[in-house]
């Protein structure tokens, strides 16, 4: 027998591999198939049986409904996925995490060393990443069947307290306590796979009986629809209606099924005698009814949600203004529209531009912070912009209005890849220069700005080139790009002289000088890459 801090040490323990392991096997597969299911998700939109379907499969490899969750409000946010569609999807997601349950609870333990053993040959030896994931995935199955040994040896000697028992007997005689409970301890492991893992393997060492584990799978139920509601409180108000329905699914389920478990616990155990796996069974049935129950409800539930979360009479600050989806059936509309949207992404990325200098100067930290606020709105609203001109290419279009959409895409294109050149470079540089307390030098800081500076002109001017169809402005920009390589030169070549002659600012500048000459300079490709669209347009003898 084990003293009393040691049985808490050992469950503890065993609770926290069983959460790492499940962590690892959803990162393996999300690393290798994470675009390929996102891909699937997202096409799960025709029909509702094929959007559980699809929820149900994604889930069962992931383990996690709340990972197929955030899937599907990211999608849901870009406006790939409808709401209907969504909610089914999400209903095939939670009968899909019960798999595992089933998995683990069908005695087969033996596999775990044959599990580790070959996902550490995998891992270890394998070349193609996605060798190496698979093999993060064995490990993280292995790791699992050794928790949930670890949990029911531990909890063989908790058998012995008087007071725990008790406990757990009252706890069978109040179940809404207990679904309340299991809700609780679901939230704090934000996982329902690892707590009903935890209570098979309480059912297991006779710490609890089947009866009792029920109101708690319940509970877990419950806390694992609340997990993305909470994760998704920044989301808008659309992207948040899909884990509000899924819950609100799950809360009218555990309300039908509580006061009916008395009649429930009997047939559940005619299926079969193990009690372990009459936890595991409860616990995918539930979830089944609820599939079978919910499919037919699902465009009910998408109006209550709507009118629950309505949508936001506050507009973000990145969201579109001028993109509506029916004005792709008048092209000329639909390209003006888009037009003055991309003009505030190229707002957007100007600005970032700008407090690029803020961003290198002392006490520059709250320019990289904005740096990174704008390279959101910029993304999302390029995104935006994106699927309504990929929307409207499939319209029949004249060539002009085809030319036109191609233009913008490209446009829009080089203003996400000076964005992203901003985000994820200078604004990298900017935090590496403010935590180190790096200073460049004089000259070397004034070479930098006259290359920024001429960057920026540049950038203004190829704006004017598009918008005004000005070749003039289009031939200046690509005329002056030569002035950009002299720039690159001369600043390559005085820095140079200042490591030769020991400047101590000069050397532990060294990298973030040339790495922000480098990507200044790749920002000005993008920017003449837009005066020559501009020229190659004008040449075909096409216009706006």
């Amino acid at each position: 027998m084990m003293a009393g801090h040691e049985v808490l040490l050992h469950m503890a323990g065993g609770v926290a591999l069983l959460l790492w392991s499940a962590r690892m096997v959803r990162t393996g597969l999300l690393r290798a198939f994470g675009a390929e299911l996102r891909r699937v998700v997202g096409r799960a939109t025709r029909h509702s049986v094929t959007a559980a379907g699809v929820g149900f499969a994604v889930t069962s490899a992931l383990q996690s409904s709340t990972a197929t969750a955030m899937l599907v409000v990211s999608l849901a946010g870009r406006g790939l996925i409808a709401l209907a569609p969504g909610l089914a999807l999400m209903l095939g997601a939670d009968l899909g995490s019960t798999m595992v349950v089933q998995f683990l609870s069908s005695g087969f333990n033996g596999l775990s060393p044959v599990l580790l053993f070959l996902g550490v040959l995998m891992f270890m030896a394998g070349g193609v990443p996605t060798a190496r994931h698979l093999g993060r995935v064995a490990i993280g199955l292995g790791l699992m069947i050794l928790a949930l040994d670890l949990t029911v040896a531990a909890s063989d000697q908790l058998r012995s307290s008087t007071a725990l028992v008790s406990i757990l007997l009252a706890l069978t005689k109040e179940p809404v306590i207990a679904v309340l409970l299991g809700t609780a301890l679901a939230w704090v492991f934000h996982s329902s796979v690892a707590l009903v893992l935890l209570l098979v393997g309480f059912v297991s060492s006779g710490l609890i009986t089947p009866e009792g584990a029920f109101p708690l799978v319940l509970g877990a139920n419950i806390g694992s629809g609340i997990i993305p509601l909470v994760l998704t409180l920044r989301s808008n108000r659309e992207s948040r209606r899909i884990p509000l329905g899924n819950l609100l699914f799950r809360l009218l389920g555990v309300v039908l099924v509580l006061p009916l478990l008395d009649l429930l616990g009997p047939l559940v155990a005619g299926l079969e005698e193990d009690p372990t796996r009459q936890v595991a069974n409860f616990h995918s049935l539930f979830n089944l009814v609820l599939v079978l129950a919910g499919l037919p409800l699902v465009r009910l539930m998408a109006v209550l949600t709507k009118y629950l979360l309505p949508s936001s009479k506050v507009e973000a600050p990145e969201a579109p203004r001028y993109l509506d989806k029916d004005a792709v059936q008048v092209p000329a509309l639909a390209l003006a529209s888009a037009m003055r949207e991309a003009m505030r992404m190229a707002d957007i990325a100007e600005e970032m531009l700008a407090k690029v200098v803020n961003a290198f100067e002392p006490r520059g930290q709250s320019a990289v912070d904005e740096i990174n606020s704008l390279d959101g709105r910029l993304d999302r609203l390029h995104e935006a912009i994106k699927f309504f001109l990929v929307d409207l290419s499939r319209e029949p279009l004249d060539q002009a209005a085809r030319r036109n959409c191609k233009e913008l895409l490209s446009f829009t294109s080089n203003l996400g890849h000076i964005g992203d050149i901003i985000s994820k470079n200078l604004r990298k540089g900017a935090q590496k220069k403010i935590r180190n307390k790096l200073t460049f030098s004089d000259e070397g800081w004034r070479e930098l700005m006259e290359l920024h500076a001429r960057v920026a002109d540049h950038y203004q001017l190829a704006l004017s080139a598009f918008v005004m169809r000005d070749t003039a402005a289009a031939r200046q920009l690509i005329d002056e790009k030569r002035e950009i390589r002299v720039l690159e030169r001369e600043a390559g070549e005085s820095h140079l002289d200042r490591l030769r002659s020991g400047r101590i600012e000069s050397i532990e500048t060294s990298g973030l000088h040339i790495g922000l000459v480098r990507d200044l300079k790749r920002i000005h490709s993008h920017v003449t890459a837009i005066g020559y669209a501009v020229l190659m347009t004008e040449e075909s003898g096409f216009h706006r």
